[in-house]
């Protein structure tokens, strides 16, 4: 499996700008957003889509340059979306955001582990993601803000849980970076940010493109399942 992925296609078409506007106001403010940071990014594959929601997400067009893509992660994603393979979070705020055109089931790892993390002084959210166990495989994990969080998930893909996805952007100036550049070094799809800098709104936006990428085709091809 490759590592820095640099699959091209063509992205124009009946794209989704933002499936959360309801009104001409909403779409249109959505559509120039759009535009400016397709201007800024470029448009030339997958990634780029990633690189423009992101950007827009935090407003700082720096943060495209921060991504990273590992062993095909769209191309993952897309997969374990047609699957159904459940979502696990870190926080409720990355679940709340993760838009709903989709069939997988999300969780937050906070409603898991709570006697394990007493027990053992880690954080609720490692906790979480470790009591998970086997049920990782195939699934796909959104860490936004656990540092800790996403070193117990690259410690289980050391020891043979392989999800479907990982995105890993958690922000902060403690185990942050660290814990990103580790992720980069394993054999599994994964999104991620150089540095300190990510959090909640790059996570969503990452998951969300991919989210609208799959509906988009699901649309032109018919049933998901022939996606």
């Amino acid at each position: 499996m490759g590592r820095e992925s640099s699959h091209q296609e063509d992205i124009t078409g009946n794209m989704i700008i933002e499936p959360g506007a309801r009104t001409r106001e909403s779409l249109e403010i959505a559509r120039k957003s759009r535009a400016i940071a397709r201007k800024a990014i470029g448009d030339s594959c997958v990634e780029d889509r990633i690189r423009q929601r992101c950007s827009i997400a935090v407003g700082d067009f720096a943060m495209a340059g921060l991504l990273r893509f590992v062993n095909g992660p769209v191309e993952a994603g897309l997969e374990a979306l047609k699957a159904c393979a459940p979502i696990y979070t870190d926080i409720r705020m990355v679940q709340a955001g993760i838009i709903s055109a989709h069939h997988s089931k999300v969780y937050c790892a906070l409603d898991f582990g709570l006697d394990m993390a007493v027990g053992k002084g880690i954080t609720r959210t490692s906790a979480g993601f470790l009591s998970l166990g086997k049920r990782l495989e195939g699934s796909i994990v959104v860490i936004g803000n656990a540092p800790s969080a996403l070193l117990s998930v690259c410690d289980m893909v050391r020891h043979g849980i392989r999800p479907g996805l990982i995105i890993g952007v958690p922000v902060g100036f403690v185990n942050a970076a660290d814990s990103k550049a580790l992720l980069r070094t394993l054999d599994v799809p994964s999104i991620s940010t150089e540095g300190t800098r990510g959090g909640t709104p790059v996570a969503v936006a990452a998951l969300n493109e991919i989210i609208i990428m799959y509906g988009e085709a699901c649309h032109d091809k018919g049933p998901c399942d022939r996606l």
